[in-house]
């Protein structure tokens, strides 16, 4: 039985705290409260911000000499769908049609939103994908992230230029590492409540996968 495809939107570029020269790429449920973050390189997250921020470059960056092409030869790119989360790496499909025909071309989730929003083709995954690795957020911190969406300029190509090198961070920090009692878990809600609050999405996908974790041991 085919999912059904949930669609999202870009809310925002941030520099990623766990793997230097990355970004997280926060994604957006539309008809919902959960936030998909997606670490990508940064050359991708460049080509992204470019394109949302409209700026030309004066000879064709790699995304656009792809999008060249294919309008050149007369192919539209419908859809992105990020079909797939597997040992937590992300997968996507770029959905083309060519003559009338439909074709579906396996592309790393970074690399298909860059040519999606040339293409302003909409962007989609599954609920299998977002009940794994989406970040629910509650009515308070939803009102604070949009908010953040109209008024932090994280995901602009400025912010990723000014962005300086973080070191890496331990992604189990020691006052989180004791055993499974009680204590630990409402530790690390409390953390995963402080990442969300300002807005470290990679951080809070951390401490997620740490509680769904101790919940099944």
């Amino acid at each position: 039985m085919q999912q059904q495809k949930i669609r999202l939107d870009i809310i925002g570029l941030s520099s990623s705290h766990s793997q230097i020269g990355h970004y997280a790429l926060v994604l957006r449920e539309i008809e919902g409260k959960r936030r998909l973050p997606i670490i990508i390189g940064g050359a991708e997250a460049q080509a992204i911000a470019l394109e949302l921020e409209n700026i030309t470059t004066n000879r064709p960056m790699t995304h656009d000499l792809i999008y060249n092409l294919a309008r050149h030869f007369q192919i539209n790119l419908l859809e992105v769908i990020i079909n797939d989360l597997n040992e937590g790496i992300f997968y996507a499909r770029l959905i083309l049609e060519v003559d009338g025909e439909i074709h579906e071309i396996d592309s790393r989730p970074s690399d298909a939103v860059a040519l999606g929003v040339r293409f302003k083709a909409p962007i989609y995954s599954y609920e299998s994908v977002l009940a794994e690795a989406g970040i629910v957020l509650e009515d308070d911190e939803e009102a604070a992230g949009d908010e953040y969406d109209q008024t932090d300029s994280d995901f602009s190509l400025a912010a990723i230029e000014r962005s300086d090198p973080l070191e890496e961070e331990d992604p189990k920090p020691a006052s989180l590492s004791s055993g499974t009692d009680k204590s630990t878990l409402n530790q690390l809600k409390k953390k995963l409540d402080e990442a969300l609050s300002s807005e470290d999405y990679e951080a809070a996908a951390r401490i997620r996968d740490r509680i769904k974790r101790l919940n099944e041991e």
